[in-house]
């Protein structure tokens, strides 16, 4: 059964199904669904995120609204700040699979790639029998292959 945040996440996107832009009312959306405002703001911030190709802006105050757009294909230098952001000295194999999710969320990568980089970082084939250890080399493996594949260069 999908949440209430699926099911809003789907109705907004099925509203941008013909236009790349949409504008809502937030309190209205949240009368629509029976939920509390902040359910279409945790919607907002989790679902339509940069990252995953969105940009949202919003009006506070009597007139206010929320407008969504989808945007072009992130850039190297975004691409880069964002895996500077979510790889930092060590990264766990749950947040490199979500890393590597979105990668193929945004078809930066496809789903064979996709399988080769997680068998590559995973506890499997690191076991190091150091503690910690692993997280360590994952990180630098994953920002390795990722600068590879974009031709990235810091």
């Amino acid at each position: 059964m999908a949440s209430i945040s699926d099911i809003i996440e789907k109705f907004i996107k099925d509203l941008m199904e013909d236009s790349d832009t949409v504008q809502i009312q937030r309190n209205e959306l949240a009368s629509l669904f029976n939920c509390a405002p902040s359910q279409i703001n945790y919607v907002l911030t989790t679902r339509f995120s940069r990252e995953k190709g969105y940009e949202v802006k919003s009006k506070k105050g009597g007139g206010g609204y929320v407008k969504i757009d989808k945007v072009e294909k992130l850039n190297k230098d975004e691409i880069l700040h964002i895996l500077n952001k979510k790889i930092d000295k060590e990264i766990t194999y749950i947040q490199s699979k979500m890393l590597i999710k979105w990668l193929m969320d945004i078809n930066l990568i496809n789903k064979r790639e996709s399988k080769i980089i997680l068998c590559a970082i995973d506890d499997k084939s690191l076991n190091t029998p150091i503690f910690g250890l692993n997280d360590i080399l994952r990180a630098k493996i994953l920002r390795n292959i990722i600068e590879q594949l974009f031709n990235i260069e810091e």
